[in-house]
């Protein structure tokens, strides 16, 4: 007697791979969406501004590089010195958002003491509170304190709202670490501060990393805290720069796009580096067991 045989009907499969080449090409529709943008943008930083008038979605009928020599050499438009400060002010304030995000987590998921509960509140008000709400007080205690206009001004803020979400993803990854390994470090004689820079940190690398990656693009980007507490020229940050290319009466699209490119590709290429690394901090302590 033969046994009945089960498997996939001939309709159902056929079913299944129309089904899947619709959900493809959705996916492709959204891709593209999300592509054309950056192609776009590309292509125009290559017209001139009259040309880009005449034509804002056609291709450049004569490419020329002369928005980004423009951009990059003329000294009126302070570029190069803003890049260099945005450069300086992400490095510092994510090195010390992922230092004290560390350092605060391992406290926090690893040490009961009096005011843990009220450090949690702290930082799940950081989170909650609009940053736009605070930037008038910000504003009125720095002018207050004379710290305005400075090379560190925008790391105070920067790292203040950096932390909460640095504490959140690096406790929770703490806490999957078996204490175990603390303890055995102990026995063998390893100091509390070498047990927490040798042992633990290494081991917090991948969430570490992710939380460098996801607070330099905050950083980078940031534009209100820049807006409100910077007024010098030499010390914007790109995103300043960028808003000097529109004006009252018009805009130099050309010029704001080639803008936004040079500005724009060390981020890229930061995100193209260390993705894997982001979305392996992100599900790190997502699953227990």
């Amino acid at each position: 007697m033969k046994k009945k045989q089960y498997g996939m009907t001939p309709g159902r499969s056929f079913g299944n791979g129309v089904m899947s080449v619709v959900l493809n090409l959705i996916m492709l529709l959204f891709s593209a969406s999300c592509i054309f943008p950056l192609v776009w943008m590309f292509y125009s930083s290559l017209k001139e501004k009259r040309q880009f008038n005449a034509d804002i979605i056609g291709l450049p009928k004569n490419p020329t590089l002369n928005n980004y020599i423009r951009i990059l050499t003329n000294p009126d438009y302070h570029m190069g010195e803003s890049l260099m400060n945005s450069i300086r002010t992400t490095l510092v304030s994510v090195f010390f958002i992922v230092l004290f995000g560390f350092i605060l987590g391992y406290f926090l998921s690893r040490i009961r003491f009096a005011g843990n509960k009220l450090i949690w509140v702290m930082l799940l008000m950081g989170m909650l509170i609009p940053v736009h709400s605070l930037l008038v007080p910000i504003y009125v205690v720095f002018n207050g304190m004379g710290v305005n206009d400075k090379w560190f001004t925008l790391m105070i803020p920067y790292i203040a709202f950096g932390l909460p979400i640095a504490v959140f993803l690096i406790q929770s990854f703490i806490q999957e670490i078996p204490t175990a390994l603390e303890e055995a470090a102990s026995i063998d004689g390893c100091s509390f501060s070498g047990t927490l820079f040798k042992i633990i940190m290494p081991i917090c690398r991948p969430v570490m990393v992710t939380v460098a990656v996801i607070q330099t693009f905050s950083c980078w980007n940031e534009f209100s805290f820049a807006l409100v507490l910077i007024k010098n020229v030499r010390l914007q940050t790109v995103p300043l720069a960028v808003k000097q290319f529109s004006g009252q009466f018009g805009s130099d699209y050309p010029k704001i796009m080639t803008a936004l490119l040079i500005t724009m590709a060390p981020i890229i290429i930061m995100y193209f580096c260390f993705s894997k690394q982001i979305i392996k901090g992100m599900v790190a302590g997502a699953v227990k067991g």
